[in-house]
């Protein structure tokens, strides 16, 4: 009865692990996706086609809401510099999404791009 007992609780902690790493699959990297935003700006800077290399919109600048219509419109023509957005994968995407989002005006953390 013990060993059932054992064995049922170990199957049940990894499915826990396997389950909560699926999830994390699908969650883009915060820290990736502001790298790549703010080189996204150097690279259309360099171009000429921007003043500043910096992203002239800051993650507080819209809401957690805005960010994910803008994602998943795939609208990035406010953003400037389509050329770069063009190139951009899908995971490349999905850590920039993760990093505005999280630094959303209406986040716990919000942040302005320095």
């Amino acid at each position: 009865m013990y060993g059932k007992m054992m064995a049922i609780m170990i199957s049940v902690v990894i499915s826990g692990v396997f389950i909560s790493s699926a999830f994390a699959e699908l969650a883009g990297n915060e820290r990736k996706g502001k790298y790549i935003y703010r080189k996204i700006y150097e690279t259309c800077h360099a171009r000429g086609e921007v003043n500043a290399d910096t992203p002239p919109i800051s993650p507080d600048a819209k809401t957690q809401e805005q960010w994910e219509r803008i994602y998943s419109q795939k609208d990035f023509s406010a953003m400037g510099c389509k050329e770069e957005w063009s190139k951009l994968s899908e995971e490349d995407l999905l850590n920039i999404f993760t990093y505005l989002q999280a630094h959303a005006a209406d986040s716990p953390s919000p942040a302005k791009c320095q």
